[in-house]
């Protein structure tokens, strides 16, 4: 277990902020998302009316910009808004908002505006990987903390949970007696949380899409272009099904669509990124014949580590002593989700721990020993699974679904969600009410779309763009091949369509899509010859 950071709040190994910050000019960047931005036409109405006025109006103020590692580029200030706008006179919260300009001489009048993943991710951290992918080439660039997130009041973290992610990696990944640590920790966080006077359950999705709509009015924004990735995505279909007026264009990568995002539905994700690597890898003959079956081979050490698991040292790849690392069967899984290891590693990894050596494994699941407390807001993360993900599937559900994703598995393994273990557990104890019939609705719209996914992404699986984009009337879907979560920074191709799309929504050029492939995969000596 480590950080969370998907579409589902999928645990990720840390140290990701500032490995980002260097990553930027190609393949280093295995695990992030963006996406993006939609058209020209007339702004839909949800009733054929004018746009409604807020009953408390929010507030911008003007003011110094964070202090983070490579300072932001632009003029910063908060956005004020109510807490839970169905609460007249309650607390407020403060929301740090960086606008970024143009690097353009003759910007366009339409900004573009970031949702970022988790959900609890740090939006202001991603700045740089936004600029380095060109979002800001022609258009200003809009970054808004969400709620209960680092650089906003209240902040959501837990500290106590991000202590145990940290413990966690010389724990049985699956084991109920890690499990009961977890609900501890959540529990801990919780209660201090509540006790501060923070009213968890305004902590979702309608409250964040509804930020966003008042962001643009206290900026005086007639239209601007949405940009969302990974649990951005779920968010800006719910602001674009809520808020449509002034949306020029909308682009989502890494796509969660709000109806279906389910416990459940992490097994599906799982199983297409998955799967989608081992036919890459019998695509290429080199990597078909030193790997030949490595379905076979997945389930054997998902089976052999269940039954017997691995306890090494390790190092954490950010640096640093030897941490004491269990592998067992959960483990294995979850770091391929999260595509801890990168890709291309993956088919040698797998072979290399069958022939003894898990040292790529081991490495990836150290890299949660080191986690930075206080960074990730656990607390939105729980709020919106606990009230609009788990909710409706019971433990039997998603057993079935991992059983059918993966036939042959240990049920030990089956009965956690990919990235989000023991989470009916954790959702009993975080107790905040079922908002999934608010918020598990299809967005329909004619507002021009971009939808963006990478065919290697085992936490939102590809096909799920494709499915989003049915009832968006005016999109564009792209594939990309060979890459994971977070498609853009990932991808020169890829923000080649994007920087089209903004200019020309209805119209993108994805010309460059139609030569990519996947990369070579890593060949290591077969274990007789090495």
């Amino acid at each position: 277990m480590a950080e969370q950071d998907f579409g589902t709040g999928c645990p990720a190994p840390r140290g990701r902020t500032r490995h980002r910050g260097r990553a930027r000019s190609g393949a280093a960047l295995v695990t992030a998302g963006l996406a993006f931005l939609a058209v020209l036409a007339p702004t839909p109405s949800a009733a054929g009316g004018g746009e409604p006025r807020p009953l408390v109006p929010a507030r911008f103020v003007p003011g110094p910009c964070p202090t983070t590692p490579e300072p932001v580029p632009g003029r910063c200030g908060y956005l004020e808004v109510p807490e839970n706008r169905a609460r007249r006179g309650g607390r407020t919260v403060r929301l740090t908002v960086a606008i970024v300009p143009a690097a353009s001489g003759r910007p366009a009048a339409d900004p573009v505006v970031f949702m970022t993943g988790g959900p609890g991710a740090d939006a202001i951290s991603d700045i740089p990987f936004l600029i380095d992918s060109g979002v800001n080439r022609d258009r200003d660039l809009i970054v808004m903390a969400q709620r209960g997130t680092l650089h906003s009041r209240p902040n959501l973290a837990c500290p106590e949970v991000d202590r145990f992610y940290a413990e966690a990696v010389g724990l049985r990944y699956d084991a109920p007696s890690t499990g009961r640590r977890l609900v501890r920790a959540t529990r801990a966080c919780r209660d201090r949380l509540t006790a501060s006077g923070v009213d968890l359950s305004a902590y979702n999705t309608t409250e964040n899409a509804a930020d966003f709509a008042d962001l643009r009015r206290a900026l005086g924004i007639e239209r601007w272009n949405v940009y969302g990735y990974s649990y951005g995505t779920d968010l800006a279909l719910t602001y674009l099904r809520r808020h449509p007026w002034g949306v020029r264009s909308v682009a989502i990568d890494s796509v969660v669509p709000p109806q279906v995002v389910s416990l459940p539905w992490t097994w599906d994700s799982a199983r297409e990124g998955i799967t989608t690597i081992f036919v890459a890898c019998a695509a290429q003959p080199r990597c078909a014949h030193r790997y030949p079956d490595l379905r076979r081979t997945l389930t054997e050490q998902v089976r052999r580590l269940e039954a017997r698991p691995l306890t090494v040292m390790a190092a954490p790849p950010s640096g640093g002593a030897p941490v004491r690392v269990v592998l067992d069967g959960g483990a294995l899984v979850n770091l391929l989700v999260a595509n801890a290891v990168p890709a291309v590693d993956v088919p040698a990894a797998l072979d290399e721990l069958a022939h003894g050596n898990p040292e790529r494994f081991a490495r990836a699941r150290a890299a949660g020993a080191t986690p930075v407390v206080g960074e990730f807001a656990h607390g939105l993360t729980q709020s919106v699974a606990c009230a609009e993900w788990v909710p409706g599937y019971s433990r039997a559900d998603l057993l079935r679904a991992g059983r059918r994703a993966f036939p042959g598995w240990p049920d030990s393994v089956l009965a956690q969600a990919p990235q989000l273990p023991f989470e009916h557990d954790v959702c009993r104890v975080w107790d905040v009410p079922d908002r999934t019939a608010v918020q598990r609705v299809t967005t329909t719209s004619a507002v021009p779309a971009l939808v963006l996914s990478g065919t290697f992404d085992a936490k939102t699986g590809a096909r799920w763009g494709a499915y989003a984009a049915r009832t968006l009337s005016r999109s564009t879907t792209v594939r990309i091949p060979g890459i994971g979560h977070w498609v853009v920074p990932q991808s020169p191709c890829a923000q080649r369509v994007l920087a089209s799309f903004l200019t020309r929504p209805t119209g993108p050029d994805t010309r460059c899509v139609a030569g990519l492939a996947p990369k070579p995969f890593t060949i290591t000596p077969p274990p007789e010859t090495a």
